[in-house]
């Protein structure tokens, strides 16, 4: 995982950002044009270390830089300056696809919106990440009705999305997420659309996941806040708090 030189405390943890920014530019060039377009920092030499069994919340207003965070320790984008580790891996260089592949083997991601299929079953969307490593039917099958069982919906594995509520949906995006097994389970917005009894059904549910793992959350909703073990708070894209 890390170098012998480097402290135990970043030995010990699961995801890494040193001096971490992200760019971008804004508009798109053009070869009739010369006008340049602006550079929008979106996060500046960011650190971080999160360990396993940490539930830790992102927090910020809108366009602090949560989301860009998330998707760097997610591994689904890379920084422009600094260095990312997940998993023992730096992700800076990475081609999409190893990064693809580093995340289904160590990241579990909840999206907002669930994005689970409408044509399959709860047990069959939270199987889909098992195809990928080459499951075995019987297995799949197994394994996702155990993970649905743990989020309290062993009675609801045969029913499509469509005929789910909308917390519902939210525990079968959950199980999925934890079905291969993360270091790291990511979570964005998960209480967003939700009302307060489910949302809370929801936070009961992240915290019982933390066990060896650990859990992060962006979100606005100080009910989930409140539950994590510490806040990395964002303002303008840079962390003003780590606590």
């Amino acid at each position: 995982m890390a170098q012998a030189a480097q402290s135990s405390s970043v030995q010990d943890s699961v995801v890494t950002c040193r001096d971490v920014t992200r760019r971008y530019t804004r508009g798109s060039a053009s070869r009739f044009s010369r006008q340049t377009h602006p550079i929008v920092t979106a996060l500046e030499e960011v650190s971080v270390d999160i360990r396993p069994g940490e539930f830790v919340g992102i927090a910020g207003p809108s366009g602090s830089g949560k989301s860009t965070l998330l998707h760097l320790l997610a591994g689904l984008d890379t920084p422009t300056e600094g260095e990312v580790t997940l998993a023992g891996t730096t992700t800076t260089g990475l081609s999409e696809q190893r990064r693809a592949r580093l995340r289904l083997e160590h990241v579990g991601i909840v999206f907002q919106h669930f994005y689970l299929l409408p044509s399959i079953s709860a047990r069959g969307n939270v199987a889909l990440p098992l195809v990928e490593y080459g499951v075995g039917k019987s297995t799949r099958r197994e394994k996702a009705t155990e993970l649905l069982g743990r989020v309290g919906l062993e009675d609801r594995t045969t029913h499509k999305p469509g005929e789910l509520s909308g917390g519902e949906q939210q525990r079968v995006a959950i199980a999925r997420a934890l079905v291969t097994d993360p270091e790291v389970l990511i979570a964005d917005e998960p209480t967003g659309e939700l009302d307060t009894e489910t949302g809370e059904r929801i936070i009961e549910v992240l915290r019982a996941s933390t066990d060896d793992r650990a859990v992060i959350v962006a979100s606005h909703d100080e009910r989930v806040l409140e539950q994590t073990d510490r806040i990395l708070r964002l303002h303008d894209g840079q962390l003003v708090s780590d606590g």
